[in-house]
């Protein structure tokens, strides 16, 4: 039975490997990826609809509808750098407190792991060998990965978060920038508007996938928000 106990203890001081994305790490680049792509669709079709009403050459709707999608993108982007980065900061800050506290109120700090697994069943002389057993093995890894669920040496990557908005913003800005201006002029008013809704629809489906949100409320509030827009920006137009 002792033996078991200890190959369990084991199993939960193992290292990550250092060269692989952790969970949080990989839904946070993905997060951004789905924030960039809804915020470029309708920043774009918000200006298409705006400029399209308002004159009819079609040069000029692509370049203004261009230049958003890049606007866009890099403000978004650089966004997301600033934001993550601060993120980032913050778990390097709270990685440096847990040093000083392991070196000044160890004891505490033991006592905050034993506390963490008696609140999840564990019986409290069962939980107190735990943690001595992890704390010994490496104290600060485990402390920060209970107290803040970091990973040691796992942050946040802005770089990461940029580039995914960046992309993202701009790929999804394509779509009402192509169904406006490549579009035979018959159908590009519909066609841009189901462009749009499917667009919407696909980055609700995948925040809510991410959130563990509801599926169907998230796609619906996407649509109606998409339809929002196109309508408030059309009626711009037509007061240019």
């Amino acid at each position: 039975m002792e033996v078991k106990n200890m190959d369990s203890l084991k199993g939960l001081t193992r290292k990550p490997k250092k060269n692989k994305m952790t969970m949080a790490e990989r839904s946070n680049t993905l997060r951004a990826g789905v924030l960039g792509a809804n915020d470029g669709i309708l920043t774009v079709v918000g200006v298409l609809f705006s400029v399209a009403v308002a004159t009819t050459n079609q040069f000029t709707i692509m370049i203004a509808g261009l230049s958003d999608l890049l606007a866009c993108a890099f403000s978004m982007a650089s966004g997301e750098y600033a934001s993550v980065s601060s993120q980032k900061d913050t778990e390097k800050a709270a990685v440096e407190s847990e040093k000083q506290l392991l070196k000044t109120n160890f004891e505490d700090e033991l006592q905050t792991v034993a506390t963490y697994y008696v609140m999840r069943g564990v019986s409290e002389t069962t939980s107190i060998k735990i943690a001595q057993e992890l704390m010994k093995k490496n104290a600060l890894e485990t402390i920060v990965r209970i107290k803040y669920g970091l990973e040691l040496g796992h942050y946040m990557n802005p770089w990461n978060a940029a580039f995914s908005s960046l992309v993202s913003a701009s790929s999804g800005g394509i779509f009402p920038l192509v169904a406006m201006t490549m579009l035979p002029v018959s159908i590009q008013w519909p066609g841009t508007i189901i462009a749009v809704i499917l667009s919407v629809a696909l980055t609700g489906y995948l925040s809510a996938k991410l959130g563990d949100g509801l599926t169907k409320t998230a796609i619906i509030r996407n649509v109606i928000v998409g339809i929002v827009t196109m309508c408030i920006h059309y009626y711009v137009g037509t007061m240019l």
